[in-house]
């Protein structure tokens, strides 16, 4: 899976965060919905333009990210969710 051809980062948008190509769906607003119990066919029917590849890119991503410890925070720092 080639994440880079699904998600972008661009400062005129979100303010940077990485989102899905042509959208303003953030990697981490999707990933807060799969958090709160969203199925990916929840998110495939509330956002039409959100691919099944797309999705995939979004693990993609966060799993290099984690590999490449650009993400990683010592369980005692984890705030819960509210």
């Amino acid at each position: 899976m080639n994440w880079q051809e699904y998600i972008q980062s661009d400062e005129k948008v979100l303010q940077g965060k990485p989102v899905i190509k042509g959208t303003r769906l953030s990697v981490e607003f999707l990933l807060e919905r799969l958090a709160d119990g969203w199925t990916e066919q929840d998110l495939l029917d509330n956002y039409p333009r959100l691919t099944k590849e797309a999705l995939q890119a979004v693990f993609a991503y966060v799993h290099i990210a984690m590999k490449d410890n650009m993400v990683f925070f010592p369980a005692s720092n984890f705030r819960q969710a509210s």
